[in-house]
């Protein structure tokens, strides 16, 4: 008889990156959540909306949850309060995570563990959250969640080795069972191209202007003159790129496609979703500037899903060690033509 799926949730969901590497490693999704209306749009085109949540977690009562097994979230990064948590020490007054959490969205992460008590967690955060208020935040962090229970493990990892981009994230995970050793998937050095992801026929719209693209190169020599790095960043089609961000919008800067005869582009939407791991059959139901945003602030799918892989694997096979994830040899995407 076939093993039943873990399930999991997918908190501060977005467009569902997270859910779609947890999917892929074979674990079902039976709850979803996010309070942004346009994320929403796109994770209900893909997904389907039975199981979303559109709306803000600190109203959803932790009961009303279906059953799961691991909790996923990639929550904003905030600074927490130490009012009140010296006072109650010198008081020698219990104290916990609701005194050093209240008020920022990890304490919601922090209360459906408590209330729900699930096998493992799963948590997604930029590179620096480990040096966010001087360390204070990833501490509490570290702290509340072994404090209700939790093993605890971490690392940086870089997007390069799964897409042709350069994305440090830090990823969390936890488990329940404290006896359960967790290792991250080794990563191989993946020799990806930007070419790779390229669309081949792109409409002119992507094309910068002559004011645009004559104002990025006055605003870099500016800059470059005052021994700063900032500018605009002329990709390299051999090799990876910048960090995609949810500013690319604006005008692209950090990623531009240079072009024979005549000025560099940005990239595309569905470039920006190849960059980012998702295949060619993700959807993409919104107009251009919130698309750039959604898959800015989305995740690295590759990446998760190699995690997602070794954490199902230890909760149904509890592995001596970690398994070597292999990459695949060719990107999922395809160029056409």
């Amino acid at each position: 008889m076939a093993k039943k799926p873990l399930k999991f949730i997918d908190l501060f969901a977005g467009i569902g990156g997270i859910r779609l590497s947890f999917e892929r490693a074979g674990a079902k999704c039976v709850w979803s959540n996010d309070i942004d209306k346009s994320c929403s749009i796109t994770h209900k085109a893909n997904f389907g909306d039975k199981d979303f949540y559109l709306g803000d977690i600190k109203e959803v009562n932790s009961v009303d949850i279906p059953a799961f097994d691991i909790l996923c979230a990639g929550f904003p990064c905030q600074p927490f309060s130490i009012a009140g948590v010296s006072k109650k020490k010198s008081l020698n007054r219990p104290h916990g995570f609701e005194d050093k959490t209240q008020g920022t969205l990890f304490y919601e992460i922090a209360r459906l563990i408590k209330d729900r008590r699930p096998a493992a967690f799963f948590l997604e955060n930029v590179k620096n959250l480990q040096s966010h208020d001087n360390g204070r935040t990833f501490a509490v962090i570290k702290e509340t969640l072994e404090e209700l229970g939790y093993s605890f493990f971490y690392k940086i990892i870089d997007a390069k080795h799964f897409v042709p981009q350069h994305r440090e994230r830090i990823f969390m995970v936890g488990f329940d069972n404290r006896s359960l050793d967790f290792n991250f998937p080794e990563v191989n050095n993946g020799n990806y191209a930007l070419k790779d992801i390229l669309e081949n026929e792109v409409d002119e719209k992507y094309t910068l202007s002559d004011r645009l693209w004559k104002y990025l190169q006055n605003y870099a020599e500016k800059h470059r003159q005052r021994g700063n790095g900032f500018g605009f960043g002329l990709a390299d089609l051999k090799s990876h790129t910048r960090t995609l961000s949810a500013r690319y919008y604006k005008d692209g800067s950090e990623i531009l496609i240079p072009q024979k005869n005549k000025n560099p582009r940005r990239l595309t939407p569905r470039e920006c979703a190849r960059l980012q791991g998702f295949p060619e059959t993700f959807l993409i139901p919104v107009a251009d500037t919130p698309a750039y945003k959604q898959f800015g602030n989305a995740v690295a799918v590759p990446v998760i899903e190699a995690i997602a892989k070794e954490v199902v694997r230890t909760l149904t096979e509890k592995p001596k060690s970690a398994q070597p994830y292999s990459i695949q040899s060719k990107l999922e995407f395809v160029r056409h033509g």
